[in-house]
């Protein structure tokens, strides 16, 4: 797809995740907007998916959100790739609806394989998937996300060692490097040090690209690809804005977890023209 097309589609799929989190005054606009440019590239690039979904996803690439508080990104790139109606999205985090603030399985949505409630699972259910594909000779590709301060979570370096001793070469962990979370700066919370450095000692293929630039996250997706099959789990550390898109929103952790007012909407809207058609 053009570079043009996925940032028109990234622009309207922002404009989603603000009206989403004001309309039920709850949510997680920072992370997602930080990620939008990276899921938009991987459903409408980069990853082999079928929104006609199974959940055993034979055949076909997988991904994971770990960070499943970025529901918001996370439903809208869903439904713009097909997986349920776009309209949909008016349900998000009410009552019984298939789009809760995480993402979970019980409810059908397609396009959830795991409940992403609580941080620092997502490699230990992708290294999973990975063996699982290894074994059935299914040459597909694995896909995570992570944010940053998740790493804090000593269960995601079990897991890395995991994935390297096991050589899960069909595996891509992608990690949001905001330098945010909830409280504060994670240089002041818990400082992760030198990431690459970490990965590098922990035996994976590290790549590094700017998030918030589509043309850098398209050649960094399709760099990592390319690394596959090589014999090492691939890492790409991915740093973005938290916040991207609308200016008072971004590089602050303010706007981890809170909602725009009435106000803040309007002037938002007006830095995102619509581009697809809303919900």
């Amino acid at each position: 797809m053009e570079l043009q097309k996925l940032e028109q589609i990234a622009t309207q799929v922002r404009r989603d995740i603000v009206r989403m989190v004001y309309a039920s005054q709850s949510g997680h606009p920072g992370g997602s907007l930080g990620c939008t440019d990276f899921l938009v590239a991987l459903y409408f690039e980069a990853m082999k998916h079928n929104p006609d979904f199974k959940m055993d996803g034979i055949g076909e690439d997988l991904f994971f959100l770990s960070n499943g508080h970025i529901s918001p990104v996370f439903y809208s790139v869903l439904a713009r790739a097909g997986y349920f109606p776009v309209n949909e999205l008016n349900t998000f985090r009410f009552i019984n609806t298939r789009l809760q603030g995480h993402p979970t399985t019980h409810e059908g949505l397609p396009g959830v394989r795991i409940a992403s409630g609580s941080l620092g699972q997502g490699l230990s259910v992708a290294s999973g998937a990975a063996v699982t594909k290894k074994l059935n000779n299914d040459a597909s590709i694995v896909y995570s996300l992570h944010g940053d301060g998740e790493l804090q979570e000593g269960q995601n370096w079990e897991a890395i060692m995991f994935a390297a001793h096991h050589k899960l070469d069909n595996l891509i962990m992608t990690i949001d490097v905001n330098g945010q979370q909830i409280d504060g700066p994670t240089s002041q919370v818990m400082n992760l040090g030198n990431l690459k450095a970490k990965f590098v000692a922990f035996d994976w293929h590290v790549i590094e690209m700017d998030g918030n630039n589509m043309a850098e996250v398209v050649k960094g997706l399709a760099e990592a690809k390319a690394a596959s099959g090589k014999g090492k789990p691939v890492c790409i550390l991915m740093t973005t804005v938290m916040g991207k898109g609308v200016s008072f929103m971004e590089g602050t952790h303010e706007w981890h977890g809170i909602a725009p007012n009435e106000g803040q909407l309007s002037d938002a809207m007006a830095q995102l023209p619509e581009t697809l058609g809303d919900y």
